[in-house]
């Protein structure tokens, strides 16, 4: 079971993903054992490394009521020289 969510596409993302570089939304339990196996998996590649972020929840008011902006988990994925994703 993949527990990639889903592409991060952003401009820094675009920039990084041109040295290898990607990064991914990731499920809150997944580990980076569990990220690299999906990555290698899905998209026949090989992982050189995996950092984790955890991405907070912010708080956000609309239209006076206060209410928080969901937090998630980011994987940054780095392929070995020369391989590269196509996310297009």
């Amino acid at each position: 079971m993949s527990k990639l969510i889903n592409p991060i596409v952003s401009e820094k993302a675009n920039i990084l993903s041109s040295g290898g570089v990607y990064s991914f939304r990731v499920e809150k339990d997944a580990n980076k054992f569990d990220i690299k196996k999906s990555v290698e998996e899905l998209f026949k590649v090989n992982v050189r490394r995996v950092n984790l972020i955890t991405i907070p929840p912010k708080k956000r008011i609309m239209r006076g009521k206060a209410g928080f902006k969901s937090g998630y988990k980011k994987a940054i994925v780095y392929l070995k020289k020369g391989q590269k994703i196509d996310l297009a």
